[in-house]
């Protein structure tokens, strides 16, 4: 599953953090984050439950603005600004538990998604090509699919933002394997198109074959960052996980 995106460093990052500091209420829990992911690469955000990976997904998103530091996107400051201004900049978000509507159509889940960049026409076109198998169920109610079709209809829906920017939230959350191996080869393949991804998994070594680039977060600090398999060998199977 591995592509032949940019090397971090290669060219300039999309998304750059620099100094982070976020809190919960009086806990502060990021204490000074830095972190690039430029165009085309994915960057894997590890570390175990609490280490800070879903707020630094907040940060990024605009949910959460951060206590100090630099948020830049394409060398733009964007410190501060909402999670819609963000968006609209081309930051779009697959949180944890996907965030696809149960009780709408999978075909109605592409058309709440279109845009005025992208009709739903074109975007059943590139969904159904991506994943066939939501063309099998385009009338089918999502909640009634498997976790795995679920993930495949929030990636579909991503698309209709024609994102440069693409924030994924522990996606293999509950899904087999072979299903993770699916979903994993079809972000390679929106990597190669110079799409940034930023990746957060508990899981590393699922993680790690479809990186570029590895940042290991430990108690809201990043203890280690680096090629894949060089953060590889940091980690222990009963530190992080299978």
């Amino acid at each position: 599953m591995t592509h032949s995106a940019p090397t971090p460093g290669a060219v300039a990052p999309v998304i750059e953090l620099s100094g982070i500091r976020a809190s919960h209420g009086e806990i502060e829990v990021l204490h000074g984050i830095d972190l690039t992911v430029p165009s085309g690469a994915v960057v894997a955000l590890l570390g175990p439950n609490g280490a800070g990976k879903t707020t630094v997904m907040k940060v990024v998103s605009g949910l959460l603005p951060p206590a100090s530091g630099t948020i830049r996107l394409a060398g733009r400051d964007v410190t501060g600004i909402t999670a819609t201004e963000t968006a609209r900049l081309g930051v779009c978000s697959i949180p944890e538990g996907r965030g696809v509507f149960a009780n709408l159509t999978v075909r109605e889940n592409l058309w709440v998604a279109a845009g005025h960049r992208v009709g739903l026409e074109e975007l059943e076109e590139v969904a159904y090509t991506r994943f066939p198998r939501l063309g099998e169920r385009r009338d089918q109610l999502a909640g009634s699919m498997s976790g795995g079709e679920q993930q495949m209809l929030a990636l579909a829906r991503a698309l209709g933002t024609d994102p440069a920017v693409l924030l994924l939230d522990e996606l293999s959350m509950g899904l087999a394997l072979v299903v993770v191996r699916q979903v994993y080869d079809v972000i390679a393949a929106l990597a190669a198109e110079g799409i940034a991804i930023l990746l957060a998994e508990q899981f590393a070594r699922i993680a790690l074959p479809l990186a570029d680039h590895a940042v290991l977060l430990a108690g809201g600090r990043v203890v280690h960052a680096g090629a894949p398999a060089d953060v590889e060998r940091e980690l222990s199977t009963t530190y992080l996980g299978g």
